[in-house]
């Protein structure tokens, strides 16, 4: 695909260090080199430095963010012999093994609050120094490290919660607040009606209330609404006063006004606080019919127009018209998938995503056979990377993802995340070999 995207004729006797190929070639060579090394070397001791090394990464985040060189107004790189280095990517190591060193620890309580904080500032850490570059894709990436947190039996309620607040956050801008607000309210009225012993009756009645409700917020004058909501609310409230539970009372009317708090709270910042280029952003993402299509919009038009043109088998290799053309921007890095869309088709496209859904079954085969935590949560921690990476980065090229500048593991132009890929694969198969010999 990076062959497609450089190619200018020639044929292959034009073929240059210097081009983008070249430059790529020079990168596998380097990771495959260092995929020997670190799958020679014992894999015990990645348990014993993995502080050592997330603190060296946390340095080199610090690092970049003084002397680092700046590209398109993000400081994120180092400059080294007239190639680029992105500290970020060996981050993601650092912390992969960091999270999965302290996992790994003999009695861990994950559900412990103190341990829990520790286990957060891991990688919220890193996260929040990759922010400041400013380089918010990246930085998302390392909510990846939920996953092996997950598996160490965090509480679900919390990622329930986090779910919650994403839904507040995502659908107060899509919607109205006040739409918002009264599906909060329901969802706390549900939860009360529920804890009941018998909740089919209250269940029955929050389900007339909720026709009720919607009915009256497109029909109806909003004075019947808010009795409605006032009338349903007090029988809720008066059967779980009834069972005397207060504490979820009151932890559902805490949690209700903060979320109420959060969906008017977003709204406004998206209309006074953000810049008006960032508000582009989240429309482009979440109300594209807003966007300038000759703007903000192309590139996204663009990639979903390569990616359907190419049918079902696609035009061919060195055939795709918009590739060739360069009518998609960042075709060598974020958006390459959409070059396969319209070269390969359905059929390359496909096979593709099964390819990467089998490796990333593979890896959490090797977590589950694990016999010590640190290898299980190190597996879960590369897959979560391996996983984030691939959805939101399909996700950008079709418009179902806000565009970040994620870039395609293993496919996309990028020194720095071809060497940690491969660094972080040797490094997993060692200790699952090793394992498995006893």
């Amino acid at each position: 695909m990076l062959y497609t995207v450089s190619y200018e004729g020639g044929g292959l006797g034009s073929f240059s260090f210097d081009s983008i190929v070249g430059k790529q070639t020079i990168w596998i060579g380097v990771a495959v080199v260092l995929f020997i090394v670190f799958y020679s070397l014992d894999w015990r001791i990645w348990n014993n430095l993995a502080l050592p090394i997330y603190l060296t990464t946390l340095l080199s985040l610090v690092l970049v963010l003084i002397f680092g060189k700046e590209v398109k107004g993000a400081s994120s790189w180092f400059e080294i012999f007239g190639y680029s280095i992105q500290p970020s990517e060996l981050a993601k190591w650092g912390t992969a093994l960091g999270v999965s060193a302290y996992l790994g620890q003999t009695n861990m309580d994950i559900n412990n609050m103190r341990r829990a904080l520790v286990a957060f500032a891991f990688f919220l850490i890193p996260a929040f120094l990759i922010f400041l570059q400013p380089d918010a894709g990246t930085a998302i990436i390392f909510l990846s490290f939920l996953i092996p947190l997950f598996r160490a039996g965090l509480n679900p309620v919390i990622y329930f919660l986090g779910f919650s607040l994403a839904f507040i956050f995502i659908g107060s801008l899509l919607w109205s607040p006040h739409f918002i607000i009264l599906i909060i309210i329901l969802v706390s009225y549900a939860i009360l009606s529920y804890s009941v012993k018998n909740s089919k009756i209250p269940l029955s009645i929050l389900l007339m209330v909720s026709l009720f409700v919607f009915a009256s917020y497109n029909f109806i004058a909003h004075g019947y609404l808010f009795v409605g909501l006032v009338l349903a609310g007090t029988y809720f409230a008066f059967l779980t006063y009834k069972e005397a539970k207060y504490r979820l009372m009151i932890m559902t009317a805490l949690l209700s006004v903060f979320a109420i708090a959060l969906s008017i709270g977003t709204s406004w910042a998206f209309e006074n606080i953000l810049k008006p280029h960032q508000r582009e952003r989240l429309n482009v993402w979440l109300k594209p019919e807003l966007s300038d299509p000759h703007g903000s919009l192309y590139n996204i038009i663009q990639s979903k127009t390569a990616i359907g043109s190419g049918g079902f088998s696609g035009k061919g290799f060195m055939e795709g018209t918009m590739t060739r053309l360069n009518y998609v921007p960042e075709q060598s890095t974020d958006f390459i998938f959409s070059i396969l869309g319209e070269e390969q088709g359905f059929i390359g496209c496909f096979s593709l995503i099964i390819l990467m859904m089998v490796l990333l079954f593979r890896l959490t085969i090797i977590g589950e056979r694990a016999t010590l935590p640190f290898v299980r949560y190190y597996a879960y921690s590369l897959a979560g990377i391996l996983f984030f990476h691939f959805f939101i980065n399909l996700g950008m090229t079709m418009g179902i993802m806000p565009v970040i500048g994620i870039p395609l593991p293993l496919m996309s132009k990028g020194g720095s995340s071809l060497v940690t890929f491969f660094i972080m694969f040797a490094v997993l198969i060692k200790m699952d070999q090793t394992g498995r010999r006893g």
